[in-house]
């Protein structure tokens, strides 16, 4: 999906921040709807029809939250979370009930831009799509398998699941929790060791610098992010 004539819904209380995104959002071809609380905001969702949502989780009426919980009832829309809450729990909560990515304010119109750019990407690729390509890699959903640079990399039945689950949510931070009970289950979600193991095997098999990578990213206290490269 081009930017271009995209429908943007941002649910802020604070009136500058509202103008500020609208004036921005608008001048990069952008079509902007604005709600200052949670229940026009899920009114709007509802009428407006959004490509991506905008969320601030301090709302006056109801917690952002219970605004993602409300939504994920009925629509997949992406929703970006643009909140003052530093706290790595408000962004696995936010992102458990199903968020797509967390901006801290104060923030840069760059940096939104760019996460804007990817969720949008996201909504024009169908779920069906059996090849996904992340620059020298690739993975086969069709054939279970995955190539990097041309050669096919020998993955164990865990590694393979984990390196999925993220290539179909990439470029979006994907929480221990969500990881755990994908692939081991609800017992699961808090043995984040498991993670740490085999998140450690699939760097040491993909990355030319395990100990830098550059597709499976670190988002400390939260969870892993699996980076899209042209």
């Amino acid at each position: 999906m081009s930017s271009e004539g995209a429908r943007i819904l941002v649910i802020d209380d604070e009136k500058q921040i509202r103008r500020m995104l609208k004036a921005a959002l608008e001048g990069y071809g952008y079509n902007i709807a604005e709600a200052a609380f949670g229940h026009d905001g899920l009114n709007q969702a509802a009428i407006f029809h959004p490509d991506l949502i905008i969320l601030d989780l301090g709302l006056p009426d109801i917690d952002g939250i219970e605004v993602i919980k409300r939504l994920r009832e009925w629509t997949k829309i992406p929703i970006i979370i643009l909140s003052v809450r530093e706290h790595e729990d408000d962004k696995i909560d936010a992102l458990d009930a199903g968020a797509d990515d967390y901006v801290t304010k104060p923030f840069s119109m760059g940096e939104l831009l760019a996460r804007l750019r990817v969720a949008l990407r996201h909504v024009a690729k169908t779920d069906d799509e059996p090849i996904l390509n992340f620059g020298e890699l690739t993975v086969d959903l069709a054939h279970r398998n995955v190539m990097l640079r041309g050669e096919e990399i020998k993955l164990t039945p865990i590694e393979y699941e984990l390196l999925k689950f993220l290539a179909l949510k990439a470029d979006r931070v994907v929480t221990h929790r969500q990881l755990l009970r994908a692939i081991w289950g609800p017992n699961y979600q808090e043995q984040t060791h498991y993670l740490r193991i085999y998140i450690g095997q699939l760097r040491h098999k993909i990355e030319t610098d395990p100990s830098q990578p550059t597709y499976i990213i670190t988002e400390p206290g939260v969870g892993y992010r699996l980076v899209t490269r042209d």
